[in-house]
């Protein structure tokens, strides 16, 4: 049973983000397409066992991000028509082509049957390892991540506001 709620979840997340990019037509159903692609991948790592990674994906991405987009989509101003034309053929072949490839390698994997899989190590996902590894590791990164974050919340307050004082 958990395998077949895995391989619907995770056709989910694939779906959903391919109607982000493929929603050429609204930003909002783009947005809500990322809603659910961010959702779905929570229910996977709830699935590993990595709770803590699952409710930082919902309150993070399907929360925060998806929120910012939002005030980004709204402070622009974007209308129905603002996303360029509604049929690119292009787009939609490359779509297609990345779907039909997917579905292929979905196909064989489904052919070749259940795996092994190893077990995961003691902690995995859980706050202690999440932030050790963030804190050591990864700090470098972290910084500059909160860095970036800063720039670009400073930059939508100067876009956002009329004239500068």
């Amino acid at each position: 049973m958990e395998e077949i709620l895995f391989y619907i979840f995770g056709a989910l997340a694939v779906l959903s983000a391919a109607g982000v990019v493929l929603s050429t037509k609204s930003t909002i159903n783009s947005a809500l397409y990322l809603v659910v692609s961010m959702l779905s991948l929570a229910v996977l790592f709830v699935m590993l066992r990595a709770e803590f990674v699952g409710v930082l994906q919902v309150m993070v991405y399907a929360g925060a991000i998806v929120v910012l987009f939002l005030f980004v989509i709204m402070l622009l101003n974007l209308d129905e028509g603002d996303m360029g034309p509604p049929s690119q053929p292009v787009l939609k072949a490359v779509g297609a082509v990345v779907i039909l490839g997917a579905t292929v390698k979905l196909a064989s994997l489904l052919r070749a049957g259940p795996r092994v899989v190893p077990e995961l190590p003691d902690g995995f996902g859980q706050v202690r390892e999440v932030g050790t590894i963030l804190f050591t590791d990864y700090l470098l990164a972290f910084e500059l991540t909160g860095i970036l974050l800063l720039a670009g919340i400073v930059g939508a307050v100067m876009l956002a506001k009329k004239t500068v004082d």
